[in-house]
């Protein structure tokens, strides 16, 4: 299940992208997506994430992560191509020092979050953000990751 990922100048270290594909891995077995299965995750910054927030979400803001589902599969390989996920790492630093846990934590549990979009979940009403947060849980308690989870 190939993970592209691009780790931006001034954000995480290069060496990050082992665990990052470690939770995304792990995030696309709890799902039982098929292993035929691609996905891309950007580590960038908040002026990125400001901008594609107020293209595609008419916020003028920067956030923490940003999830682009796509719906098609390579006709020669049959691979289906899940999106992209972007996430800004001056949020996750932030929110790493507010949520008193590691920026590697916050790293991972913004990649599952977005590859739970990417999936369909979403946390618009109760149920579905019941569902997400479960979801979310799960993973992120089968990786080990020690943080204090949002309710």
């Amino acid at each position: 299940m190939p993970i592209y990922i691009e780790i931006g100048d001034d954000t995480c270290a290069p060496e990050e992208s082992q665990r990052i594909e470690r939770t995304a891995q792990a995030t696309l077995q709890q799902q039982e997506i098929a292993a035929k299965s691609e996905l891309s995750i950007i580590i960038t910054d908040d002026a990125q994430l400001q901008e594609l927030n107020q293209q595609f979400r008419d916020v003028d803001a920067p956030t923490d992560v940003l999830s682009f589902p796509a719906d098609f599969s390579d006709p020669e390989s049959g691979v289906a191509y899940l999106g992209d996920i972007l996430i800004s790492y001056p949020r996750v630093m932030a929110q790493a020092q507010s949520g008193g846990h590691t920026p590697e934590a916050e790293l991972q549990l913004l990649v599952v979050h977005g590859i739970l979009h990417l999936l369909g979940h979403d946390h618009g009403d109760e149920a579905e953000k019941a569902a997400m947060w479960t979801a979310q849980a799960e993973i992120i308690h089968a990786l080990g990751v020690n943080i204090i989870l949002p309710e």
